[in-house]
């Protein structure tokens, strides 16, 4: 499978997705981001995998990994990166399959690759003229844990748990994803640890400010699963130092 002309995938981890999964969104994604698609199947047990093959049928930019067991969010989209990297995309990205960051976004992501930065970041700030709807206990949490995680990065970061981030491709990022992460749902942290380290800084990492998001229901990202992933954060400290350790900078 050839990549599209811009080389740019987008991965959207999917699992137990049939009751809220749109088909079209899938295809808007890819034209309004001018990107492929690849949505992995995590495992479902209803009819996502249907529904993501009837997407992928109607449109040819939208590519589908099959994984034949749940392993968490965090799994879904190291292997969609991976397959992306394998099939020789050079800017690659996830997004959640709720949508909640609108594909207009996603494109202003890959732009800001497209531009010259390793790593761009969606970030949820409410700012004047943004539409950012966020309920508050949501916003708090993610304050804390936002915070949180700077400390354990050792750099300032304000939200790393947007659904949305792009990446440039090449050897540091293929190092960075070599190993399963330590945490389900904290994953991005752990993550930007990586890249940071593969790239000696965060000089070309980009956190752009979204003008659009919104809250959808059926999240799968709980507060109590919130709660989890804080508690995932010494763990993630951890993997990080071993991993600085022993792999080498690119």
């Amino acid at each position: 499978m050839a990549p599209s002309s811009l080389g740019v995938a987008i991965v959207v981890p999917c699992y137990n997705e049939a009751a809220r999964l749109r088909i079209a969104a899938l295809s808007e994604l890819a034209r309004v981001a001018g990107c492929d698609v690849v949505a992995v199947d995590d495992g479902s047990t209803d009819a996502t995998a249907a529904l993501l093959a009837e997407a992928s049928a109607a449109d040819a930019r939208v590519h589908v990994v099959q994984r034949p067991r749940n392993r968490g969010k965090g799994e879904a989209v190291r292997q969609g990166l991976l397959w992306s990297l394998a099939a020789g995309y050079d800017v690659v990205g996830f997004c959640d399959a709720d949508f909640a960051t609108p594909a207009t976004e996603v494109a202003r992501l890959i732009d800001a690759c497209h531009q010259g930065h390793v790593v761009a970041l969606g970030s949820r700030v409410g700012l004047l003229g943004h539409q950012i709807e966020r309920s508050l206990p949501r916003h708090y949490t993610g304050r804390v844990f936002g915070t949180l995680s700077s400390v354990v990065l050792g750099f300032q970061v304000y939200d790393t748990q947007c659904g949305a981030k792009v990446f440039r491709g090449g050897p540091a990022l293929q190092a960075a994803l070599d190993d399963p992460f330590a945490s389900r749902w904290a994953f991005d942290v752990e993550l930007l640890g990586r890249l940071a380290h593969q790239h000696r800084g965060t000089a070309d990492f980009l956190e752009v400010p979204l003008q659009q998001w919104h809250d959808v229901a059926g999240s799968k990202l709980s507060l109590a699963a919130s709660l989890r992933a804080t508690a995932d954060l010494a763990r993630i400290r951890r993997a990080l130092a071993r991993h600085r350790r022993v792999t080498p900078a690119a």
